[in-house]
Formats: C-alpha cells, structure tokens, sequence
C-alpha cells in the first residue's frame, strides 16, 4: 500500500469498532495461507469449523482448558438465554485472551442471531464490514462478506429504513466480492440519493470512486461530505489522498495540511508532515 493510501486507511482503522484488521496474519501466521492453500479456487468453502481449527493450534495449555469447558457449555444450555450468555463468554475469550478476529466476531455474530435484535446484529455486521476491508486474503475476506451480509439482511428484516444497514450491506457487495460491485453501488447509491446528508453513504461511495480510479467523483463525494461535517478527520485526509493519486500536487498539500489540526494521533500527524514534505519536494 502506497504511504497516503496508509495514512488514510490509518484514520479509517481507527474510527472503526475492531482493531484487528491489520493484525489478523500475526494471528493466525501461516496459518492464513494454509487455509487459502486448502480451499482455493473455490473460496466460499471455507467454514468456522476449519478456521477454529487453525485458530486453535495456538493456544496455551490454560487457554485449551477455558475454551473446552465454554464450548461444552454451549450443548448443556438448552434455554435460548444460557447460549447467548455462552457465545458472548466465547466471544470475549477470543477477543481479550487471544487476539483473533475470526472466532470472537463469529460468536459475537451468532450470539446476535439468537438474540435477534437490530442492535446486536447491526453491531456484529459493522464488525465484520470494517475488519473485511483490511483482510488481503481472499477467501477470508468473501467468508467475512458473506458474515455481514447475512447480518445486515436479518437487521433489515427487523427495521426495513435503517439506511446505516441498507449503506453496510452495499458495502459488503462492494468491499467483499460477493455478487458484482454494481449490485452493491446500487445499494448505496440509493441511500445517498434519497438521503444526500448521510455521511456514510456519501463516504462509501467516495471510497469506491476512488478505489476504482474516478477520482473527480470521489473528489466530489468527500468535499459533500465536508459540507456537512468540515471537521471529518476521513474526509479530509481521504480528499488529500485522491488529489495526491490524481497528480494534483497542490490541492494535495492543502488537505494534508487542513488535516493536521484535526489529528490527535502522534504517529499519523508526524506521517501526514512527512508526506507533506515529500510532495512539496516533488
């Protein structure tokens, strides 16, 4: 990934629910690759049960033992509130004592399908839609598309308005190479043109502009964006990046700029000066 592509992708990580994106290979190692190995071409095959199954091999002695007694709690609570109860220990097992993405947003995911409720599932299918997209290996990445699909399409069941699910659901189309992008832009498309005040559909759509080289459009959706929001630390620094990679030095080096005020993170601020640096250099 090209340095403003990682200073942008850097504010996105960040303002997202799950931290794990750009750690799952520190996760699962080469266990990532074993599993592409294994299942590819036919990506959809993959399972919960084989990445538990890697997921595993990493686990302390002490680790095993909790883990065992939790999932044997799972088959002894036959009251719906006891496997809600369970999935959520499973959940925070996997999230506080291991690290690994994958099991803790499939308990997270299936302790929200039991409860049925549109917050949980909502939460669950954002988890999933904002770790995708860090996720470079493929058939990961369509399994956890195909986890938020299911998840936004049961919320909208509950709530058929909810324009944040109808935009996520697009999203997943989109970033997860599930059906075709167009199905996925229409989605989204949709939201914007009804609503041209929502901020995630308008960033959506920048995001996809951008990735798809349109950078004029995308352009277009960060500035409305700003008009709503002039302090949105992602606008501002995605509308730096598609200047930057559309050749616009100058426009560039004056969001990079604008950004500067509105970043509380050490690193990213003294990343976006380099990069400033860098650009007047050229």
């Amino acid at each position: 990934m090209k340095r403003p592509q990682w200073i942008t992708a850097a504010v996105a990580v960040g303002m997202v629910v799950c931290v794990y994106a750009t750690t799952v290979n520190d996760i699962f190692g080469d266990n990532v690759k074993k599993i592409t190995n294994e299942l590819q071409p036919a990506a959809s095959v993959i399972t919960i049960d084989s990445i538990l199954i890697h997921a595993k091999e990493n686990l302390t002695s002490a680790q095993e033992t909790r883990l065992s007694f939790l999932e044997n709690s799972i088959s002894r609570g036959d009251v719906l509130v006891q496997k809600i109860h369970v999935y959520h220990q499973l959940a925070r097992f996997w999230n506080d004592s291991v690290r690994a993405f994958e099991p803790y947003g499939w308990y997270t995911a299936e302790a929200a399908r039991l409860e049925n409720s549109e917050k949980s599932l909502t939460f669950a299918a954002h988890l999933f839609l904002e770790n995708l997209k860090g996720e470079e290996n493929p058939a990961l990445k369509q399994w956890k598309a195909l986890q938020a699909k299911d998840l936004f399409e049961r919320s909208l069941k509950l709530s058929q308005h909810n324009d944040s699910s109808e935009v996520g659901l697009g999203a997943a189309y989109l970033y997860g190479g599930i059906g075709t992008p167009m199905e996925g832009i229409q989605k989204i498309r949709k939201v914007a043109d009804e609503h041209p005040d929502n901020v995630y559909a308008q960033m959506t759509l920048g995001h996809a502009s951008a990735v798809s080289g349109q950078f004029e459009k995308g352009a277009e959706r960060f500035e409305n964006v700003l008009k709503l929001q002039p302090t949105n630390l992602e606008a501002v620094l995605s509308l730096a990046d598609v200047y930057e990679r559309s050749g616009d030095k100058i426009k560039a080096i004056q969001w990079y700029k604008e950004s500067l005020a509105l970043i509380n993170v050490p690193a990213l601020k003294a990343e976006v000066e380099r990069r400033i640096i860098e650009l007047e250099k050229k």
